[in-house]
């Protein structure tokens, strides 16, 4: 089966665009015009990934990302968004939000093909994380996004969620920055390593006494212990 990619976009132009270099490439194309269509067309299609603007009508691409890691049935979905928006901190944003990859207008078809194929296969070649690990009453469920605390709900971002899993699943090894900059946010230099450090900070708060999982070693990153 051929990978499917919706692309969401409300220049006719640039829709055209991108859906050709696409088939071209040898992907399945369907595309939506603004956030409304294209949630419900993720939901219904359940694409392998969304290249996906920002500037969008009914729901901006902000709105659109959060809402398909908050649903199990498309959290799963890469998102790669393709915007003229090329502000450091829109970039940062779509990244916090969950997306896999950000991609400023004007682009290079080429490269948007080739940052797609990375994606593709970053998540293909990475070990299968487990469904739900629990450690005491801190539970994760993987597909859900759901993480408890003695059965209590704890909201954390689509970014807080991936670090806790990342980490959780490798328990016992100490991850680096540099690592946790490319396995969470799947960047080498677009983020200083000083964002991990804050993002941890945060997720440390968020969970309360169950923060005692997370353990900072000096000098090299942060190990979960069980």
């Amino acid at each position: 089966m051929r990978t499917k990619i919706l692309v969401v976009d409300d220049e006719p132009d640039a829709v055209e665009l991108v859906a050709f270099n696409l088939r071209q490439a040898g992907f399945e194309v369907a595309t939506a015009a603004d956030g409304a269509e294209a949630l419900k067309k993720a939901r219904a299609w359940i694409p392998d990934l969304v290249v996906l603007d920002v500037m969008l009508p009914e729901l901006d691409g902000f709105e659109v990302c959060k809402l398909l890691r908050r649903d199990p049935a498309t959290a799963g979905v890469a998102i790669l968004m393709l915007t003229a928006k090329a502000e450091e901190l829109d970039r940062v944003l779509g990244l916090e939000l969950g997306a896999d990859d950000y991609l400023t207008k004007p682009f290079s078809p080429r490269e948007l093909v080739l940052r797609i194929r990375n994606i593709l296969a970053r998540r293909q070649s990475a070990p299968p994380a487990r469904e739900r690990l629990v450690f005491g009453p801190l539970a994760i469920d993987v597909p859900h996004h759901r993480v408890t605390w003695h059965g209590h709900d704890i909201d954390l971002t689509a970014t807080e969620f991936r670090l806790l899993t990342v980490l959780a699943n490798r328990a016992g090894r100490v991850q680096s920055r540099d690592q946790l900059l490319r396995d969470v946010w799947h960047y080498d230099s677009l983020i200083d390593t000083r964002t991990v450090d804050t993002h941890m900070r945060r997720l440390r708060e968020k969970l309360g006494p169950a923060a005692k999982h997370l353990d900072t070693v000096r000098g090299v990153g942060y190990r979960f212990v069980e």
